[in-house]
């Protein structure tokens, strides 16, 4: 059984492995290589509506609420790009919406990736973000609505 850990121990845990990196571009290799990790999407969720609005490359996002926390899929066209969401993923999927709503992803400053990114792809991240957190305020209303 795998033990999930908290959102706290994850980020300490995504700050650890970019410190043991040398430099940036050792970096960008790193999220590349945990892009190719990322499950691909299935084509039907390749749609409009999926994509994450202000990213410059192509990014699907689609949530769904499984027993109480939000599970995020992701998917992109750019290597960089999908090494980003799929940190984004890793940080916040399984988690109560609460937490997403309320946890700000701070190893993006702490590790030094907000000034490593283009300014297109900082946005695109925050874009990200912004998604992510949309999905979980809705699913926290449905939550109180029901």
């Amino acid at each position: 059984m795998k033990i999930k850990m908290d959102i706290q121990a994850t980020e300490e845990r995504i700050i650890k492995e970019f410190e043991l990196l040398q430099d940036w571009p050792e970096r960008y290799k790193y999220i590349i290589k945990l892009g190719d990790k990322l499950d691909p999407l299935p084509e039907e969720a390749r749609v409009e509506e999926n994509l994450v609005k202000g990213c410059q490359s192509q990014v699907w996002l689609t949530a769904e609420m499984k027993d109480g926390e939000v599970i995020f899929k992701a998917d992109s066209d750019a290597a960089i790009t999908k090494g980003l969401v799929s940190l984004m993923v890793r940080f916040y999927s399984g988690r109560e919406p609460e937490v997403i709503i309320n946890k700000k992803p701070e190893f993006i400053d702490k590790i030094g990736m907000a000034q490593h990114l283009s300014p297109t792809r900082a946005n695109g991240l925050a874009s990200m973000v912004k998604q992510m957190k949309i999905y979980a305020m809705a699913f926290k209303s449905q939550k109180t609505l029901s």
